[in-house]
């Protein structure tokens, strides 16, 4: 056994308190063996085990948090950061996004995933969920990098004939077959139609009927804006998760991205489902799409985790200003300073987005995955210390990173990236940038 000790630090407990103790990993099985509390003639857990091959990773003046879930983005739009900004979903979606993304090529998507990669690496996020196109490009970044992820191809068919819709479908569903347990098991999959109005009603009666047959959950955006909402109430007569559940596209393990315009009975179907939600705060609120009621669907029993969305409606991939930004407007929302705590946004990047892709991930406790962040505390942002679990809802930050490990594994070690090449990624991302815009203007000019 090849044991990695995380030593010296504080260490954000389960029940989201903090305590000062080392955390053992099994380096061979990426899980989590012991937390070894402090004082060091307290009971040690590893007194009987040989820890002759054992490495240590320096936590002194840190706290180890469970690493970041980011639970819905779609990571490739690295390389569209900036390019469009300050216009409504619809108008920024076909005036901009997706004229651009009709002209992305495989190499593309690799130098955007790999940019992604280093910047959720360095901001501690170790497992995300990615809905986006040419996904084996994706899934090869992620065996590189080391990270975790839920994959999946996004499917529109509205605009297309039969024949490309069904080549799309079938290419979403050849992909969650194909993928799902690469990566030494750290990629699942999922079929993703991108949403409940850009994919055919046919379409998603017949082929998450396929997906189920293949044991694969669901994901789609719902609810995301009135405009959105609005002509599914007026073709069918109900709600939108309403729609979803009648069509077979809301049960455990499914995820919906979003749902900002939910009622009550659709709260109660998500419960009452299992299917779970992912909030994506600062792109909903950068897009004017609203506000999701996130402290009304914890009270219901929903799982709720985090998500950034792209990078090009958000446009970082920080969880940590994704967490803030969560407690921030979930208060709004509830017109209550004590709605989302502190602790509740916590759980909804941790354990709250672990649950929601099905990693055994989110938590510090033996037998999970060694999914684990070490901050630094010495930042005059975080100064003093009256409260570390206020200072991570409230004034973390991704720079405050030390040390990632995912899968037992060490992704960054005093904040250099072991597992990519930060310099060549960023210079690559911006070549391929800089060509996507200029294939794109060649395109429309022509």
């Amino acid at each position: 056994m090849t044991i990695l000790r995380i030593a010296d630090g504080q260490v954000l407990t389960p029940e989201l308190t903090i305590e000062r103790a080392d955390v053992l990993v099994d380096r061979e099985e990426g899980e989590i063996l012991a937390v070894e509390t402090k004082p060091e003639d307290s009971e040690n857990p590893m007194d009987e085990m040989d820890t002759a091959d054992e490495e240590t990773l320096d936590a002194s003046g840190g706290l180890v948090i469970p690493g970041l879930v980011n639970a819905h983005t779609h990571a490739s739009m690295t390389l569209l950061r900036g390019y469009a900004d300050d216009k409504p979903l619809a108008a920024w979606l076909e005036e901009d996004i997706w004229p651009v993304e009709a002209n992305l090529t495989p190499a593309d998507i690799r130098a955007g995933a790999d940019l992604a990669a280093v910047e959720m690496i360095r901001s501690g996020t170790t497992a995300f969920s990615d809905m986006y196109f040419h996904v084996p490009e994706v899934a090869a970044t992620v065996e590189r990098s080391g990270l975790r992820a839920r994959l999946g191809h996004g499917v529109v068919t509205v605009g297309r004939d039969e024949e490309t819709a069904r080549e799309d479908l079938k290419t979403s569903l050849d992909v969650a077959s194909e993928y799902d347990g690469a990566a030494n098991g750290r990629i699942r999959t999922a079929f993703m139609p991108h949403s409940l109005t850009t994919v055919g009603e046919g379409y998603l009666e017949e082929y998450v009927g396929r997906a189920r047959d293949l044991g694969v959950p669901v994901h789609y955006h719902a609810n995301e804006t009135a405009a959105e909402t609005s002509p599914i109430v007026e073709e069918h007569g109900t709600r939108p998760l309403v729609y979803a559940a009648e069509r077979g596209l809301l049960e455990a393990g499914d995820y919906v991205a979003h749902a900002v315009h939910v009622d009550e009975r659709e709260i109660d179907l998500l419960a009452e489902s299992g299917a779970s939600v992912i909030h994506c705060p600062a792109s909903n609120a950068k897009l004017a799409s609203g506000i999701a009621p996130v402290q009304r669907m914890l009270d219901a029993g929903v799982t709720v985790g985090l998500g950034t969305d792209g990078p090009a409606s958000n446009n970082d991939l920080d969880t940590f200003d994704e967490l803030r930004d969560a407690a921030m407007v979930g208060k709004l929302d509830a017109g209550d300073a004590s709605a989302v705590p502190a602790e509740a946004a916590i759980g909804i990047a941790t354990a709250g987005g672990a649950d929601a892709l099905g990693f055994d991930s989110g938590r510090i406790e033996a037998g999970r995955n060694a999914d684990l962040a070490v901050l630094d505390l010495s930042a005059p942002h975080l100064t003093p210390v009256h409260d570390l679990v206020s200072h991570l809802a409230y004034a973390a930050r991704g720079s405050d990173v030390r040390h990632t490990i995912c899968d037992g594994q060490v992704l960054m070690r005093d904040r250099d990236l072991v597992t990519l090449d930060e310099r060549a990624v960023c210079e690559a991302a911006a070549d391929h940038a800089t060509d996507l815009v200029r294939r794109t203007n060649e395109a429309q000019s022509s």
